[in-house]
């Protein structure tokens, strides 16, 4: 049965990459349907193709003779998402409306909060929801408790939607690559309480919110996206706060639908995007 697959790989950037991996498709009878690659000391290339045969085992042969690191996965098999979230519902219940009208193409297998606040929105959904209180003395405990259930869900990936809390440099490290966050943009200049209304008193003209993958480095890590919205003296704080949870929840959405489809390649500090 022909089945659909994407491959990503990076390797070190040199001739022949593109035709050793265009000539390993067309002799086992695929289909091309994207390809996109981007070449900067590294080589980054991500293809979408159809093809009756799963081609691990060939792609494993062949990487050996580029130093290539790749990813296979067919497009059929939906990521197993774990959603993280504290008291904030915009980015929750944005994704969970992406992925029940099929604009989103993962499967979300629980939510995991340090409150009980969201409990019916994710049970209206019919999806687990595992509250997971925690104080700095029950920290330890509870991203144990975390990682049992990255365990017993088998996820892909971990979203944190305005999840209020810093990751331990331990999990960010077990979870690295694998874990996207959101925060709004203006870190670090309006830190603490309201920033929306600390912006607002500093009379700024563009607000916006960033997608990044996590890291010990507290929203430092590789950005996948970013959007903006302009706002002027007429705009009060609360409609700063209005546009800002509009933005966070688009770039959310984007990163993890980019994601999702092996559209991000991380390359160091940084990310590859290949965006349709």
């Amino acid at each position: 049965m022909t089945a659909e697959y994407v491959l990503t790989l990076s390797c070190p950037d040199r001739p022949g990459v593109v035709a050793a991996v265009s000539g390993l498709l067309a002799e086992n009878g695929c289909n091309i349907t994207e390809s996109q690659q981007f070449g900067d000391q590294r080589f980054y290339m991500r293809v979408q193709f159809t093809s009756e045969l799963d081609l691990t085992t060939a792609f494993a042969a062949l990487a050996p003779d580029f130093g290539m690191d790749f990813k296979l996965r067919a497009v059929s098999v939906k990521p197993q998402v774990l959603i993280m979230v504290s008291k904030f519902d915009h980015c929750l219940n944005d994704l969970l409306y992406r992925v029940r009208s099929g604009a989103l193409d993962i499967e979300i297998v629980a939510v995991a909060s340090n409150h009980p606040d969201l409990r019916p929105l994710t049970q209206s959904y019919g999806i687990d929801y595992h509250h997971l209180p925690v104080t700095p003395e029950t920290k330890p405990k509870q991203e144990a408790d975390i990682l049992t259930l990255v365990e017993h869900y088998q996820v892909d990936l971990v979203v944190l939607a305005r999840y209020m809390q810093v990751l331990s440099e331990d999990l960010c490290e077990k979870l690295a690559g694998r874990a996207i966050n959101i925060h709004h943009s203006f870190l670090p200049s309006f830190k603490g309480a309201k920033p929306y209304h600390q912006a607002h008193a500093r009379g700024v003209k563009l607000i916006g919110a960033t997608a990044h993958y996590v890291t010990s480095d507290l929203d430092e890590g590789p950005i996948i996206e970013q959007e903006v919205a302009r706002v002027n003296h007429s705009h009060s704080p609360e409609d700063l706060v209005a546009l800002g949870r509009d933005v966070e929840a688009v770039t959310l959405a984007r990163a993890v639908k980019w994601h999702a489809e092996q559209r991000v390649v991380l390359d160091g500090h940084k990310t590859i995007v290949f965006p349709r």
